[in-house]
């Protein structure tokens, strides 16, 4: 997986999810949080942390509005085309997802303790999960 930053889309996992996110809608986020929340699944890669990390963000900028973390254009506008309501239920799915990514038994958080990052990787989660409280 590519990153070139600690935000929720700085990375190739999440740039793709952004497409899905246009064009198969509110089903790709649902899937992308389910996915990590799986009771069967053991551990949980990077891939699919960084996607449930970018779901996260969306429904985030959804319920609230606040466009300031969401870069790309055709995101933004199928964020703005939706009724904030439609992503209410949401919201509990992303912040379980988000503790489940960041949790023990998660490859994301191992990757970002290699890197001279981590601390801001970190500092963007714990601003994700504040989001979604």
């Amino acid at each position: 997986m590519g990153t070139w930053g600690t935000g929720s889309f700085e990375n190739d996992s999440a740039a793709d999810f952004i497409k899905e996110v246009v064009e198969d809608g509110a089903v790709a986020l649902r899937e992308a949080l389910e996915i990590v929340l799986d009771p069967e699944l053991d551990d949980v890669e990077a891939e699919e942390g960084a996607r449930a990390i970018a779901a996260a963000e969306i429904v985030a900028a959804a319920l609230s509005g606040d466009m300031k973390y969401i870069s790309d254009d055709d995101l933004q506008s199928w964020i703005e085309e939706r009724d904030a309501s439609e992503l209410t239920g949401h919201r509990e799915l992303a912040l379980e997802a988000v503790e489940r990514v960041i949790g023990p038994a998660s490859e994301l958080p191992e990757l970002w303790e290699e890197s001279d990052d981590q601390a801001g990787w970190l500092a963007e989660v714990q601003r994700l999960r504040s989001a979604l409280v």
